[in-house]
């Protein structure tokens, strides 16, 4: 059997959706609208898609928070949902190469393991969207205890791109490998 083979096999034996966080980093968005309980309270374009995106694919999404870039309160945070029900985060915003980008600096830590191919791909495919700037992404992913984590730019492009081309695709498949940890 070859190795594609294998891998559908793999893709199918997977769950059929995933339960996710969905968390927004912006220090000003936090700083305008505080502790939201949803993105269209936070004029969140970035976090509204990630929800839209996420459900309209068969995904459940049971949290979204809205936090500033600091770095205790987003690694608390990730921590806190890892240890839950939950399957996998996905998090936008804080992971420019700014001094106050801190969301790669806070969720790395946590990881028991690490998806460079995540990255990796992220930058490929975004080449062909930013030209050369792609190489400024520090989009990143991992695993924080049984659960999947994805970090991604803060822009509605990057969002979609990222959702659409590499979460969507794989985060059952990812789910099936770390639950057999």
């Amino acid at each position: 059997m070859n190795h594609e083979n294998t891998s559908l096999i793999h893709k199918k034996s997977a769950p059929r959706s995933a339960s996710f966080a969905v968390i927004t980093v912006s220090t000003s968005r936090f700083e305008t609208f505080g502790n939201s309980p949803g993105p269209e309270h936070a004029d969140d374009t970035s976090g509204k898609l990630m929800i839209e995106l996420l459900k309209s694919s068969g995904h459940e999404v049971s949290r979204y928070s809205l936090l500033p870039d600091n770095k205790d309160e987003i690694a608390r945070l990730v921590s806190d949902i890892s240890d839950s029900d939950i399957n996998a985060i996905v998090i936008s915003g804080g992971t420019g190469l700014a001094s106050g980008d801190v969301t790669l600096e806070a969720v790395e830590p946590l990881f028991n393991k690490t998806i460079p191919g995540f990255g990796e791909l992220f930058r490929q495919k975004s080449l062909n969207e930013v030209g050369t700037a792609a190489m400024l992404s520090r989009a990143s992913a991992g695993i924080v205890n049984k659960c999947v984590v994805f970090c991604l730019p803060g822009s509605p492009a990057a969002v979609k791109l990222g959702l659409n081309e590499l979460v969507i695709p794989e985060v059952t498949h990812i789910i099936k490998h770390v639950a057999s940890q």
